[in-house]
């Protein structure tokens, strides 16, 4: 794919109680995309806020009829509102970003870039050379850090840093790994490994972060243990045990959505039937 190819960016932000960060968050994105002529759309899925969030959300997509609200009934959750956002979603290329801005907007142009050239997703990296991470809370920086390495080990992966929500994907490919059921934080695990699992083309790169100068994070470590075990058991599993089933089902649902530009059908049919000759191989039982 050139650089030329015109296609929609679609960006997902979960929104609650951001009244102080979701604007200048808005205002960042619409600056880099503008700049870099990149077509775009703005999905801001309130999350049940309770501060004035939800008018400043409003006045927002009253200026700009590239942003659009989805607000969400209860009961909350990260998860949920990515959901939420990620049903709306029109585009061609998704990318989830946090309201806080702690992402950088120039990381978004890169993320488009990376698609352009033909890549299926871009998983950015805070902790890879050239990556910049600013005023991470030292107890959640080293819990990150080694549930990160566990996953690279479960997954065999060299990506290494699967828990941030901030990633890009064809759409095709986030439809391919429906049904999406986390509800809270650790819908960033699920989305990051059912795409590994599926084989598709990766790219990664380095990134900026900043954490929030304003307001506190709604992830809370002590809540999140047992949910991020339970999406991890379950992914793990259907890699171990239905990964046949897995790759055919996300194919299929894929070939039903509109096929990739002219050069890489061939080369991705081939990649998948190597590996399904790979599973075959593996697991002489599952091709029965």
């Amino acid at each position: 794919m050139t650089p030329h190819d015109d296609l929609l960016l679609s960006i997902v932000i979960p929104v609650y109680n951001e009244e102080k960060n979701v604007a200048d968050t808005v205002a960042g994105l619409q600056k880099a995309l503008i700049g870099a002529a990149i077509p775009y759309e703005l999905i801001l899925a309130n999350d049940n806020s309770t501060d004035g969030t939800a008018g400043i959300l409003a006045g927002l997509a009253a200026d700009d009829p590239c942003i659009r609200v989805v607000t969400r009934q209860p009961p909350r959750g990260f998860g949920r509102a990515v959901r939420s956002g990620l049903a709306a979603v029109r585009g061609d290329v998704v990318i989830l970003c946090m309201a806080d801005q702690s992402d950088s907007p120039d990381d978004v142009v890169a993320y488009y870039r990376k698609i352009q050239e033909g890549y299926d997703c871009v998983f950015g990296s805070r902790f890879m050379r050239g990556s910049k991470c600013s005023n991470y809370p030292r107890l959640k920086l080293v819990i990150n850090r080694i549930v990160n390495k566990m996953l690279q080990v479960l997954f065999w992966t060299d990506c290494n840093d699967l828990t941030n929500s901030f990633k890009a994907y064809r759409t095709s490919v986030i439809r391919g790994l429906g049904p999406l059921v986390a509800c809270h934080f650790n819908i960033t695990i699920e989305l990051s490994l059912s795409t590994l699992i599926r084989g598709h083309c990766i790219a990664r790169m380095p990134i900026s972060w900043q954490g929030r100068t304003w307001g506190s994070s709604n992830l809370h470590l002590s809540e999140m243990g047992r949910r991020y075990l339970s999406t991890l058991l379950k992914v793990w599993f259907e890699k171990r045990l239905i990964l046949d089933d897995v790759i055919a089902e996300s194919v299929n649902c894929r070939s039903e959505q509109a096929l990739p530009p002219p050069g890489q059908v061939e080369r991705r049919l081939l990649a998948i039937e190597s590996r399904l000759e790979q599973l075959e191989k593996a697991n002489p039982a599952a091709g029965r």
